[in-house]
């Protein structure tokens, strides 16, 4: 039997975007982002390049459980999350820690920073005893995603 995570990252707050520096911002996060995945949140590892852990860890939450199959639908959340203002406020290299975005069934998603100097992420289902969710899915039902953000 594995133990669920009881405490998560309380120190994980979205980040105020108020003004059109702020927008500009986000559209060159959005440009350069990428979208790397982790073994460890995929049941099957897709067109996502990646070879299934040879010791799965029970306690990962899935991306497979969410829908999310393709690097390609894996990357468009996360520059959505991007556009609709959904990053953290906690920076590391000048980059968001984390970006939150909503599936399209209504399953929020965290993606954690994992190599900043290719400014690439992984992401994962919240889990759902993660407060946080409730944070995630209110600030993304309040915003409209920009046009014009992301090419």
């Amino acid at each position: 039997m594995f133990a669920r995570r009881k405490n998560f990252n309380p120190k994980r707050a979205i980040a105020s975007i108020t003004d059109a520096k702020a927008l500009g911002e986000l559209s060159e996060l959005g440009k350069k982002v990428r979208y790397g995945g982790n073994a460890e949140h995929k049941r099957n590892p897709g067109d996502f390049g990646l070879n299934p852990p040879m010791n799965p860890r029970p306690d990962k939450t899935l991306c497979d459980g969410a829908g999310i199959l393709e690097r390609r639908a894996a990357l468009r959340l996360l520059k959505e999350g991007i556009i609709r203002g959904l990053i953290s406020a906690q920076k590391r290299e000048g980059l968001p820690q984390n970006i939150w975005a909503v599936t399209d069934t209504g399953i929020p998603l965290e993606a954690q920073l994992e190599n900043a100097g290719r400014a690439e992420y992984h992401g994962y289902p919240m889990p759902e005893d993660d407060k946080f969710r409730e944070v995630v899915l209110k600030e993304w039902r309040k915003t409209c995603p920009k046009t014009g953000i992301l090419p």
